[in-house]
């Protein structure tokens, strides 16, 4: 069991440390939800979190080389006649 306590003009919580290793929040920067009965804490995922992974998911289903190629296959030419 915890309790609210003063800090400065707000207000926080201590979270025994056994709770806080078990749910992993241990260093994280943590996210507040209000639900129906209360607040649920849970650790806030990095921004790009999972993205390395989706990317590479993404390029193995739809075979990478072949959309480099595309580009690759292209003559060059110089940019005289784009109007600036």
């Amino acid at each position: 069991m915890t309790q609210l306590v003063k800090i400065g003009n707000s207000q926080g919580i201590r979270i025994p440390k056994p709770l806080v290793e078990q749910a992993h929040l241990e260093g994280k920067e943590l996210k507040l939800q209000l639900v129906k009965d209360g607040l649920l804490i849970t650790p806030q995922n990095g921004v790009r979190s999972g993205w390395k992974e989706a990317i590479e998911l993404s390029l193995a289903a739809n075979d990478a080389e072949s959309l480099n190629n595309d580009w690759l296959d292209l003559p060059l030419d110089s940019d005289d006649e784009l109007e600036w």
